[in-house]
């Protein structure tokens, strides 16, 4: 009796246990996720060298773009005087830039054209003695003082009669922006202008 009864007990852990062993393993399941995983590995690895690839053509367009030079600053003397007569800056952007401080007419000169006339012609010499020309004026201001002549009015026609020699012409096209007032005085006596400009060259 104890033996029948301890064959059954065996014969059902037994069969329990050959149905645990025999359960068959789902193949195509595993399949997939082997295959997910060899993807998104393929994925990851392509990622990966794209992106070292990236940052090794970016690194050697670095090292391989030529250096910007650096700002530097001359100053042209005006005798005694503590001003300069103008102020170069090169290299800024790839250009370099003249600033003219204002020359004014000289009394002897006569009227308001005959003095911006020579205004100009000192101002063409100044940038010319830096690399510049008037054609690389692009911004200028213009001062002029009530001639007294004209019942203390500024001669705008005058100055403009003297101007349009030097600019917009044939042989100088390019024209500047501008700015002109009338002012009660210069600093210069007798002066019934006074010219100002700022000049930009690139570099070629």
């Amino acid at each position: 009796m104890r033996d029948y009864r301890r064959g059954a007990v065996a014969a059902i852990w037994g069969g329990r246990s050959e149905r645990t062993t025999a359960r068959p393993v789902n193949a195509p399941r595993q399949q997939g996720f082997a295959r997910a995983a060899s993807i998104a590995g393929g994925r990851l690895l392509d990622f990966v060298l794209k992106s070292t690839l990236l940052l090794a053509v970016a690194v050697l367009a670095v090292q391989a773009a030529p250096a910007r030079a650096q700002p530097t600053v001359s100053r042209v003397g005006a005798g005694a005087f503590p001003i300069s007569s103008i102020v170069v800056v090169k290299s800024v952007g790839g250009a370099d830039i003249a600033y003219a401080s204002g020359i004014p007419g000289t009394a002897s000169a006569g009227d308001t054209k005959a003095q911006t006339l020579g205004v100009l012609t000192k101002l063409d010499a100044a940038l010319t003695s830096q690399g510049f020309g008037l054609g690389d004026v692009v911004m200028m201001r213009v001062f002029l003082v009530g001639d007294p002549a004209m019942a203390g009015k500024m001669d705008f026609a005058g100055m403009m009669a003297a101007y349009s020699q030097f600019f917009g012409t044939a042989d100088q096209p390019n024209k500047p922006a501008r700015t002109t007032v009338q002012v009660a005085g210069l600093a210069s006596p007798g002066a019934l202008v006074e010219i100002e400009a700022q000049a930009v060259r690139p570099h070629s």
